[in-house]
C-alpha cells in the first residue's frame, strides 16, 4: 500500500515538472502570440460589423430602397404585343428525394402571377427513390393538365448534384427563348407576385444581372434549434445583403429565391460544381464581369428551416467549407481582374470572404473556446477586458438587431454560436486546404410540417424522440471540447482570479449537450 501511494505520488510529481518545464519557456511565450494574433482578429470582425451597422442605419433613416437606386415600373399590358411585351422567364426547381415538400414548391410556382405563354417551368430530379420520382412526375403532369407549361427533367447519374442538375436544365432548346431564369429551391414557396416584383429590375436596367429576394422561415417557432437559426440568419439577409446591394451592387447569391438574367449566367461561365457553393461562386464570377446585383429585403419567399441538429450540422458544412475552398481558388482570379474597381476587389477578398468566412468562425471557436479558457490554467497570460468582454458583447448586440423578438434568447445564441463555431471552423480548414470531405454534398432534410400543418396526426413523445445508436448520436469531438471547458472552469473556480467560470461552465454545458445529441432530437409537431 505504502509502495501504491510513493508511485502514485512519483508520477504526480513528474506530471508537475514536466509542466513548469514546459510551460514557462514554451507554453507562455506561445499563448502569449495566439492571443495577440486572436485579439488582431477580433478587432477585425469589430470593424467589419460596426462598419455593416453604421450602413444599414444610414440605409433605414434614408429609406433607400432599390426602387428608388434603380427604374422600376410595373411591365404594362399592350394591346398590340399581346402577352409578348412580357420578357419569357424560366423557372428552375432542382430537387433530391423530396417527398414532403415537393408540391409545395410546384404548386407555388405553378401559381405565379405571369401570362401563361411567356413562363416556362422546369422541374430538375435528381431522385433516387423510384417512387418519390413517380410522385414528382405525376405531380408534373397533373399540373400541366391544367396548361401549365411545365417540364419534368430527369438525368442518369448526379454528377455536380445541384449545380449539374442546373447546367443540365440549361441546355434544353426550348431554353434559349428565356430571357430570365428564377430559382427555387423544392422547399421554397414564392407569392404570386414574385415575378412581377422582380424581373421589371432587370427588364428596365441592362446592368443588372441578378435580383435577390428575402428567406421568411416558416418554421423558426418549431423549436429552440430554429430560433437560434433565425437569428444568425435574419442578419444575414436584413444586414449583409443589404449593406452589399446597397454600397457595392454586390452580394452572395443565396441559391434559391432569386432570379438571373440568363446573359449574365452564361458570360460567367454558367454552373460549376467545383465547391459546395456553386450559388456564391456564380455570383463571384458575374460580379468580376461587371455585372451588378440588386437586394429586395421587402420580398419575402417562404422556406423551411432544418428542424434537426444531424440535418444542421450538413448544412453548416457545406456553408462553411465551400466558402473558404472558393476564397482559396478564386482569389488569384479577383486581385487580379481588370473589370471591377481596387475598392470592390478588396471588398471581396477582406470584407465577403476573409473576415466573414474565415476570420468570424476561426476567432470565435479559437479565441473563445480554446485559448480564453487556456489562459485560466496559465495566468501569466493575459487577456484585456476589451477583448473579453467588450469587444465580443458589441458584436452579439449587433448581430442581435436582426431578430428583435428573439433578443430574451441572446445568452442561448452565444452558446449555440460558440457550439456551431467548433463545426464551423473545422469545415472552414477541410475547405482552405483542400483535404477530407471538402467536396461532401448532403441534401438538407426537410420535414414540411412547418409549412403544411399536420394537425391530424398527432406524435406522441416516444415516437417524437429520435433514438439511434450511441456512436451515431455522441459527437465525440464537442464532448472532449465540452469536459475541457468545464475542468477550466472549475480551475478558475477553485483557484483562478480571472472570474470567468460562469462562462465557462455554461459553455461546457452547452458542447456537452451539443456533444451527446440532445439539441435538435425531436421532430417538429403542430
Amino acid at each position: 500500500m505504502d509502495l501504491n501511494i510513493y508511485f502514485d505520488h512519483g508520477i504526480t510529481s513528474q506530471i508537475g515538472l514536466f509542466w513548469q518545464q514546459v510551460r514557462a519557456p514554451l507554453l507562455v511565450p506561445f499563448l502569449k502570440i495566439t492571443v495577440i494574433l486572436c485579439l488582431a482578429m477580433s478587432l477585425m470582425l469589430f470593424v467589419e460589423k460596426v462598419y455593416m451597422g453604421i450602413v444599414i442605419v444610414f440605409i433605414k433613416i434614408l429609406r433607400q430602397k432599390p426602387e428608388k437606386k434603380y427604374k422600376w415600373e410595373p411591365i404594362k399590358d399592350d394591346l398590340e404585343l399581346a402577352n409578348s411585351s412580357y420578357p419569357m422567364v424560366l423557372i428552375q426547381i432542382p430537387m433530391y428525394n423530396e417527398r414532403e415538400v415537393y408540391q409545395l414548391s410546384i404548386g407555388a410556382a405553378c401559381n405565379l402571377s405571369w401570362p401563361a405563354d411567356r413562363i416556362l417551368i422546369q422541374v430538375l430530379d435528381d431522385s433516387t427513390d423510384p417512387i418519390i420520382k413517380g410522385m414528382v412526375e405525376q405531380e408534373c403532369k397533373r399540373w400541366a393538365s391544367k396548361g401549365v407549361n411545365i417540364k419534368y427533367e430527369i438525368r442518369d447519374n448526379r454528377k455536380g448534384y445541384k449545380a449539374g442538375a442546373l447546367k443540365e436544365g440549361m441546355k434544353h432548346n426550348y431554353v434559349k427563348m428565356c430571357d430570365f431564369v428564377a430559382i427555387f429551391d423544392a422547399d421554397f414557396q414564392p407569392e404570386f407576385d414574385f415575378l412581377l416584383r422582380t424581373v421589371p429590375f432587370l427588364v428596365h436596367n441592362p446592368e443588372i444581372g441578378l435580383v435577390q429576394a428575402r428567406w421568411k422561415f416558416v418554421n423558426s417557432d418549431e423549436c429552440l434549434l430554429t430560433r437560434m437559426q433565425e437569428m444568425s440568419l435574419d442578419y444575414h439577409f436584413k444586414v449583409e445583403q443589404e449593406v452589399g446591394s446597397s454600397n457595392h451592387a454586390f452580394f452572395g447569391f443565396n441559391g434559391t429565391a432569386g432570379v438571373w438574367r440568363i446573359s449574365a449566367l452564361n458570360e460567367a461561365g454558367g454552373w460549376k460544381d467545383r465547391t459546395t457553393v456553386e450559388d456564391m461562386d456564380l455570383a463571384v464570377r458575374a460580379g468580376l464581369k461587371g455585372w451588378k446585383f440588386v437586394y429586395v429585403g421587402d420580398l419575402k419567399v417562404k422556406n423551411e428551416l432544418p428542424s434537426t441538429f444531424k440535418a444542421y450540422r450538413y448544412q453548416q458544412h457545406r456553408w462553411s467549407c465551400g466558402p473558404a475552398n472558393l476564397f482559396k481558388k478564386m482569389v488569384g482570379e479577383i486581385a487580379s481582374n481588370k473589370k471591377v474597381s481596387i475598392w470592390k476587389k478588396f471588398y471581396l477578398i477582406y470584407s465577403f470572404f476573409f473576415v466573414r468566412k474565415i476570420i468570424a468562425h476561426i476567432v470565435t471557436f479559437i479565441f473563445y473556446c480554446v485559448i480564453m479558457p487556456t489562459t485560466v490554467l496559465i495566468p501569466e497570460v493575459q487577456v484585456p477586458i476589451w477583448g473579453a468582454v467588450y469587444i465580443p458583447s458589441t458584436i452579439t448586440l449587433l448581430n442581435a438587431v436582426g431578430t428583435p423578438r428573439s433578443f430574451y434568447l441572446l445568452i442561448f445564441w452565444i452558446l449555440f454560436e460558440n457550439v456551431m463555431s467548433l463545426h464551423r471552423t473545422r469545415a472552414t480548414f477541410i475547405g482552405l486546404f483542400e483535404v477530407g470531405k471538402v467536396n461532401e454534398w448532403v441534401v438538407t432534410e426537410k420535414l414540411g410540417d412547418g409549412i403544411k400543418a399536420k394537425t391530424s396526426m398527432k406524435v406522441s413523445k416516444k415516437s417524437r424522440f429520435r433514438i439511434g445508436e450511441w456512436y451515431n448520436k455522441v459527437h465525440f469531438a464537442e464532448v472532449f471540447v465540452g469536459l475541457y471547458l468545464m475542468l477550466c472552469g472549475w480551475y478558475d473556480y477553485s483557484f483562478g482570479k480571472n472570474r470567468f467560470y460562469i462562462y465557462l461552465f455554461l459553455q461546457g454545458m452547452a458542447f456537452l449537450v451539443a456533444g451527446f445529441g440532445y439539441i435538435g432530437v425531436f421532430v417538429p409537431n403542430s
